[in-house]
C-alpha cells in the first residue's frame, strides 16, 4: 500500500456547519456511552463532503469531539483511501476505475479524457481548480463497466464521448444523473434487455416506480412488448389445448378467480393529536423515551407533542407524519417509542427511564441527540 501523508499546505481551522454539527451529534448519539469513537469514519466522511478533502484541522477537530488522541484519527484518515488528503477539484473529483473488468471495457480511454480535459497527472488540479482525477481500484460496478465515481455517486456504462459530456455539464453547472449512462438500460439489468422473468403478471406492481416489472419505463417498453410478442403464439397454443373438451371429460367446478396481489402502498401521513401547550402547563420529560434526546424533544414540543400519552396513541399513519417532520424514517418503530410511552403514561418505568432519572444518560442532560 502506498504511503499516504497529509498535504503540506493546510487551512488555519475547521468546524462543522450548523447543519453538519446537528447531524454529527445525532450520529455520535447512536453509539453507547464510551463507544463514541465508533463514529469516527462517518464524521470524517462528512468533513470531506463539506470541505472536499480531509484536512489536519478537521482531523483534530473530530478527535476532540470524540475524545480520541489525534494520532488515532490520523491513522484512520491515512489508512482508508476513500479519504482525500489533499485538495481536490471544487466542482468534481473524478475517480476512474482501472481494475480488469473496466480496463477491458475501455477504462484507459476514460483516463485519456481526464488527462486531456483536466491534467496530465492524477491528483493534480485543473488550471481553474474545478477538477481533479485519479485512477482507483474496483469501485464495485463491474457489470456496468467502465465507470467513474464523482464524489459519492457512480456513473456507469461510459464511453469517452459520454464522459466528456458529463465533464462539460459539470463545468456549466448543469444537472447530471448518476447511474448507468446507457439509454434504455435499467440499473444493472442485462444490457440487451431482460431474457427471463419477462411476464408482467409475475410482478405485483411494487417496483413500477423504479422502472421494473409490469410498469417498466418508456425506454424499456419496446423490449417488453417484443418479449410479449414472442410469447404470444406459445400462450395461444397452450390456451387452445386447455379449452379443447375431452370426449369423456366430466364438467368441473368453475375455478375461483385468482386474486391479484395488492401493490405495495406506502403508509399515508396523518397528523396525531397535537396540543398548543402542555396540559396543566407542565410537559412530560420525553427524553425518558429511548431514542429521544434534547434536540428531538424540542422538535416534538414545537410540533405540539408534550406528553407520553400522546405518543402512546400514535398509529402507523401518525408515525409516518412525525417521521416526515423530523427527517428520519423508521426510528419510532425501531426504538419502540410507542411501547415505552404506554408504560410511562401509565406511571410505570422502563430500564431506560430509570437510567435517565439516575443521571446516567448523557443525552438526557446535554445538547446532543
Amino acid at each position: 500500500m502506498s504511503v499516504r501523508r497529509l498535504h503540506s499546505e493546510q487551512p488555519a481551522s475547521f468546524e462543522f456547519s450548523p447543519e453538519n454539527m446537528e447531524w454529527a451529534k445525532h450520529t455520535i448519539g447512536k453509539y453507547p456511552d464510551g463507544r463514541q469513537a465508533s463514529a469516527v469514519i462517518p464524521l470524517l466522511m462528512r468533513a470531506q463532503e463539506q470541505e472536499g478533502w480531509v484536512t489536519q484541522p478537521a482531523i483534530e477537530y473530530i478527535a476532540d469531539m470524540l475524545s480520541m488522541p489525534y494520532i488515532r484519527v490520523l491513522e484512520v484518515a491515512t489508512f482508508y483511501t476513500q479519504f482525500q488528503l489533499q485538495p481536490v477539484g471544487k466542482k468534481a473529483h473524478i475517480q476512474v476505475c482501472g481494475t480488469t473488468p473496466c480496463q477491458l471495457r475501455g477504462a484507459e480511454d476514460l483516463i485519456k479524457v481526464c488527462k486531456n480535459k483536466i491534467s496530465k497527472q492524477q491528483f493534480t488540479l485543473s488550471e481553474d481548480g474545478n477538477f481533479s482525477w485519479e485512477e482507483v481500484e474496483c469501485a464495485g460496478a463491474c457489470v456496468n463497466a467502465p465507470m467513474v465515481q464523482i464524489f459519492k455517486d457512480t456513473y456507469e456504462d461510459l464511453t469517452p464521448e459520454v464522459l466528456e459530456d458529463l465533464i462539460g455539464k459539470i463545468e456549466r453547472g448543469e444537472e447530471i444523473l448518476p447511474g448507468t449512462q446507457q439509454p434504455g438500460r435499467i440499473h444493472s439489468a442485462p444490457a440487451a434487455g431482460a431474457v427471463t422473468l419477462t411476464d408482467p403478471s409475475l410482478f405485483d406492481g411494487s417496483m413500477v416506480k423504479y422502472g421494473l416489472g409490469a410498469g417498466m419505463g418508456d425506454d424499456a417498453a419496446p423490449a417488453a412488448e417484443k418479449s410479449e410478442e414472442k410469447a404470444a403464439p406459445a400462450k395461444a397454443e397452450k390456451k387452445a389445448k386447455a379449452e379443447k373438451p375431452k370426449a369423456d371429460a366430466k364438467p368441473k367446478a368453475k375455478a375461483k378467480a385468482k386474486s391479484e396481489p395488492a401493490p405495495a402502498v406506502e403508509a399515508e401521513e396523518v397528523a396525531p393529536a397535537l396540543l398548543d401547550a402542555p396540559s396543566g402547563g407542565v410537559a412530560d420529560d420525553l427524553k425518558q423515551i429511548s431514542g429521544v434526546g434534547p434536540v428531538i424533544e424540542g422538535k416534538l414540543n414545537a410540533m405540539g407533542v408534550y406528553h407520553f400519552a400522546q405518543v402512546a396513541e400514535w398509529t402507523s399513519e401518525n408515525c409516518a407524519f412525525v417521521d416526515s417532520k423530523l427527517s428520519f424514517k423508521g426510528r419510532i418503530q425501531r426504538e419502540n417509542w410507542i411501547e415505552q410511552a404506554k408504560v410511562l403514561a401509565a406511571g410505570g418505568e422502563t430500564d431506560f427511564s430509570k437510567r435517565v432519572e439516575a443521571g446516567e444518560v448523557a443525552s438526557s442532560k446535554g445538547e446532543e441527540d
